[in-house]
């Protein structure tokens, strides 16, 4: 898994990004097309799973920009392995579904903890 950190600065309209701990730097003229720049930059160096990007901005004439390559992958509210296709490509959505129904059963629960029922 790798992490890239760029810092990105306006002057006259150009904007520049450079690597907080490297030597990866791009410029454009628009942030949208400097962040595309930068991820094809990143995975010309990493391209060992899948990619996030964040982008903060910090002030009108700079931003922070950071590219993650492999890792987990959030969805849905769930982690899944980014970099590790399961067997026959069930296995996830089998695994999800008993973690549904545990939160459906504890849901059910606290209900019951309140003391109070519908029918009284």
């Amino acid at each position: 898994m790798g992490v890239f950190t760029f810092v990105l600065r306006n002057s006259d309209g150009e904007w520049t990004a450079k690597q907080l701990s490297g030597d990866i730097e791009a410029s454009g003229s628009s942030v949208f097309g400097l962040q595309r720049t930068l991820v094809n930059a990143v995975l010309a160096v990493d391209c060992s799973g899948a990619v996030q990007s964040s982008f903060s901005t910090v002030s009108p004439s700079s931003a922070v920009f950071q590219v993650i390559v492999g890792g987990a992958v959030i969805a849905g509210g769930g982690v899944a392995a980014a970099s590790a296709p399961a067997a026959g490509g069930a296995a996830p959505a089998a695994e999800a579904a008993p973690a549904k129904k545990k939160q459906e059963e504890v849901e059910e629960e606290e209900d019951d903890d309140l003391g109070l029922s519908l029918f009284d």
